[in-house]
């Protein structure tokens, strides 16, 4: 009979794709889970990996034994989880992504509630802009968008984004307010680059009655960062195309003026995302609940799509 441990080590390896990967899943080193799946492939006969040093590749044989095994091993894992790690009380380090405009204005100050409920638990953030592979991160969840979804994690949809048009007060001064998103050419603006492929992004505006646009800007200064795109605009340089997350403390405050309040675009979801639900450890179904039940009880889903009229 073959020892869970090698066989949790070679679907691990398997769905990562490297030894390295897997033992951060499992808390193991890589020799570790080298040495379980070797111990796996002496017993069953068969080779289950082509190594090299690009990493791992599964045998035909290995891709057939993939198969049988990986959902009795996650009904197995969801078994023990449920006994012995969901019975107890939430604790551990909690290894959390989000993008920092969003984990820093509306996650953090999340925390002291939550610290107060589950003391026992360690929230350890990462704060990044780029979509980071969570199973090789060793993430228990994150927050955002854009991420592939991996072998083994959901995504639980919190809000829909929406793409606004602002600027600061101190810059539309003397200046015609734009009708349209056509008209934001006639104005200064602020464009952004994809941090990933670094190619200006293009927003296609639409608006209450269902007409879209595409929203021409005339670029003084282009940025990669949302962040440093909205600071641009807080410093009067022009108009800037940003995600309401970042406009919304902007707006409340006066600091940013919505130019265009009947267009928008939809930049897609914003999503918590972590392991599949049967092997939830305890504090991660605490972040998890906690977090859906603060975007619920704060609106933040309608605030982040604009529904949310901004004084």
């Amino acid at each position: 009979m073959e020892t869970l441990a090698n066989l949790e080590s070679f679907v691990r390896s398997a769905e990562t794709g490297s030894f390295s990967a897997a033992g951060r899943r499992l808390a193991l080193t890589p020799a570790a889970v080298s040495r379980n799946v070797a111990h796996l492939e002496r017993n069953l006969g068969v080779r289950l990996f082509q190594r090299s040093t690009r990493g791992l590749m599964l045998t035909e044989a290995g891709e057939r034994f993939l198969v049988s095994v990986q959902g009795g091993l996650d009904s197995i894992q969801g078994a023990i989880a449920d006994i012995t790690v969901n019975a107890g009380q939430p604790s551990g380090v909690l290894k959390l992504n989000a993008a920092p405009g969003l984990g820093i204005e509306y996650l953090l100050p999340l925390m002291p509630e939550f610290l107060e409920r589950y003391p026992a638990v360690i929230p350890d953030w990462t704060f990044d802009n780029r979509p980071l592979d969570l199973i090789a991160g060793g993430f228990d969840a994150a927050i955002g968008g854009g991420f592939d979804l991996p072998l083994g994690m959901v995504a639980r949809e919190l809000a829909r984004i929406h793409v606004i048009a602002v600027a600061s007060p101190a810059f539309m001064q003397g200046k015609n307010r734009p009708k349209d998103p056509a008209e934001l050419s006639e104005l200064a603006g602020l464009a952004m680059r994809s941090a990933l492929n670094n190619r200006v992004r293009t927003h296609v505006m639409r608006n209450g009655v269902g007409v879209e646009m595409t929203a021409v800007q005339k670029p003084i200064m282009f940025l990669n960062d949302p962040d440093a795109v909205c600071r641009a605009a807080l410093l009067g340089l022009g108009v800037c195309l940003i995600a309401m997350p970042y406009a919304l403390p902007h707006l409340k405050s006066g600091a940013l003026e919505w130019l265009l309040p009947d267009w928008h675009c939809d930049f897609g979801p914003i999503s918590l995302y972590f392991a599949s639900q049967k092997l939830l450890p305890a504090k991660t179904r605490a972040f998890v609940d906690f977090v859906t039940e603060a975007f619920r009880t704060q609106n933040l889903a309608e605030a982040f799509s604009g529904k949310t009229r901004v004084p």
